[in-house]
């Protein structure tokens, strides 16, 4: 393959949310510095961003103040959290906000000129474009260079530091060389690792984009970094098969959950993120199903307030009333949870870092969906943490002895299975095997949902099944070695898969390191169905030189 080496002073992986605002910031305070994006799509329509959205669900309104936040996090996810990640993240929420209407967001206001609120931590927004306006504010500027349809697979490390990444185009057969003095990860979380609510060709309809897969979280572990709370999965409650949010409904129109008996259940068992979805959950295992956000009964008014909000965000949504002729002000809106992902912009998984967004490997840094710690960021979380790890980043590099030498761009490797430009050549040279990339996808999702806790166990697992997961899930990583490639689609695919497999393989220690259930449905072990207080404590896991992952327990910060 034709190699091209791309020298910059930082390098940023993902141009989503956090990784365009990063760049932007960056280039902002110092415009002498080369920076660079990989980004797998293109950072005009990519990302959790791509389709739009219709709310900031993270800001500080009139009368609150960022402790408050930070509270309110702690609770939702029953004290898993780093407070410190938390408070520095609220204290930037309403500056990035007031920073991207400047930028052009339409953010709606009311007669006196304030922000409409959806709740004390909500804004109503017209947010089609969001992905749109950040990407024309990264091209303003001339030090930012963007290679859009490129996927990067691997760190660049000398010594133990992190100078770079290895990457190749989706489009043609070419492999990049990226170095770099620091680099910034902020791709996303992980979809696709279960099986998902539709079947065939619908499988892709879920509540997470199903391009994201995890690509952040396996370079880091292969790379040895420190990774916390894989165990704290995400489960979406969403309106059924067109896996909508359900927050739009239930905030904008105060919608109740109900049983099929018309029951409203939702105070029986909390109100917490993860306690809405296991109230649904246990009303159908009961026969109580199915369940309903209650609709039926809304004004004309609010009905088209609904239509258009779904307009921004998931137009299926829209569609699929106007198609049933089924209008929400008539008929309830059946809800169900979605498979799990592992998401740090939600729950606290991801990378182990410091309070400037650092992460255990030197040189790299990490933000948004990747960076755990610090849950319920959504959008405006995710700026507020690009703008501190841009400030982390450029102090990182005040330091002479942090910028790169011109032999650091040299990596020598150690064995020719290590090298990633091999192994790309070796996949695209493979002869067809028995096995095809799709089949290997659909093995990984009916083992993970089978024995590690997904939709068709009604999101409960025991280490029985854990085990028998995690000797399954190595069985399917053998088989990965020979798959083939006919073209640059299918590598992508197939690192696609080598990405979820490693998730998986990470995301089974922790479940089984956790040996109480803490949140509900996001983590319902049967073995211990009960909160234990002597796990009041992070889990981490290191992958050692030999694929160990090795879990260790940290005190709450």
């Amino acid at each position: 393959m034709k190699v091209e080496k791309i020298y910059s002073d930082v390098l940023i992986i993902g141009g989503g949310t956090a990784g365009t605002y990063a760049a932007i910031k960056i280039a902002e305070k110092n415009p002498n510095l080369e920076i660079v994006i990989a980004e797998k799509a293109n950072i005009k329509r990519s990302g959790c961003l791509a389709a739009g959205v219709n709310a900031l669900n993270a800001y500080i309104s009139k009368g609150h103040e960022p402790q408050d936040y930070v509270d309110y996090a702690y609770n939702d996810a029953k004290g898993i959290v780093r407070k410190d990640l938390l408070l520095s993240m609220s204290q930037h929420l309403n500056d990035v906000t007031r920073d991207l209407e400047k930028r052009g967001l339409v953010i709606l206001k009311d007669k006196e000129g304030n922000y409409v609120s959806r709740g004390w931590r909500n804004l109503k927004i017209n947010g089609e474009n969001i992905k749109v306006i950040l990407a024309d504010g990264v091209n303003q500027h001339k030090n930012i260079r963007v290679f859009n349809h490129v996927n990067v697979t691997d760190y660049k490390t000398v010594g133990k530091k992190v100078r770079g990444a290895f990457a190749f185009s989706v489009n043609e057969e070419k492999a990049y060389d990226f170095s770099a003095s620091v680099v910034l990860i902020a791709t996303g979380g992980a979809a696709g690792l279960y099986k998902p609510n539709n079947p065939g060709f619908s499988r892709h309809k879920m509540w997470y984009p199903p391009f994201n897969t995890g690509a952040g979280y396996a370079m880091g572990i292969l790379a040895g970094a420190e990774m916390t709370t894989f165990e704290m999965r995400f489960i979406a409650l969403r309106c059924k098969d067109t896996i909508a949010p359900t927050g739009t409904i239930a905030q904008g129109v105060h919608a109740k959950q109900l049983n099929s008996k018309g029951e409203i259940y939702e105070n029986s068992y909390g109100l917490r993120t993860s306690e809405r979805c296991y109230g649904t959950v246990e009303e159908n295992r009961k026969g109580n199903g199915p369940c309903y956000l209650g609709t039926a009964g809304i004004s004309l008014e609010e009905e088209e307030d609904l239509f258009k909000a779904y307009l921004n965000m998931a137009p299926s949504q829209t569609l699929k009333w106007i198609e049933d002729g089924k209008g929400p002000s008539s008929f309830n809106v059946e809800i169900e949870g979605t498979e799990p992902y592992i998401v740090g912009g939600h729950t606290a998984s991801g990378y182990w870092i410091t309070n400037d967004r650092k992460t255990s490997l030197e040189g790299l840094f990490a933000a948004g969906d990747v960076a755990g710690g610090s849950p319920q960021k959504y959008v405006t979380g995710a700026l507020a943490e690009a703008e501190i790890a841009a400030e982390g980043i450029l102090n990182y590099l005040k330091e002479e002895e942090n910028k790169a030498k011109e032999d650091d761009f040299e990596r020598e490797f150690n064995s020719e299975d290590k090298n990633p430009f091999r192994q790309y050549e070796k996949y695209l040279s493979n002869s067809q095997n028995l096995i095809s990339i799709e089949q290997l996808e659909e093995a990984m999702q009916k083992i993970m949902d089978q024995y590690a806790g997904g939709i068709g166990s009604d999101y409960r697992y025991n280490e029985s099944r854990l085990f028998i997961a995690k000797d399954k899930i190595a069985d399917l990583q053998k088989i990965l070695p020979a798959l083939a490639a006919g073209d640059m689609d299918d590598l992508l695919r197939i690192y696609e898969i080598r990405e979820r497999l490693i998730v998986c393989q990470v995301l089974i220690e922790h479940l089984l390191a956790r040996k109480e259930t803490r949140w509900h449905s996001f983590g319902e072990n049967v073995d211990y169905p009960k909160e234990d207080e002597k796990y009041m404590k992070y889990v981490n896991s290191v992958m050692d030189e030999e694929g160990k992952i090795n879990i260790l327990f940290r005190e709450l910060i």
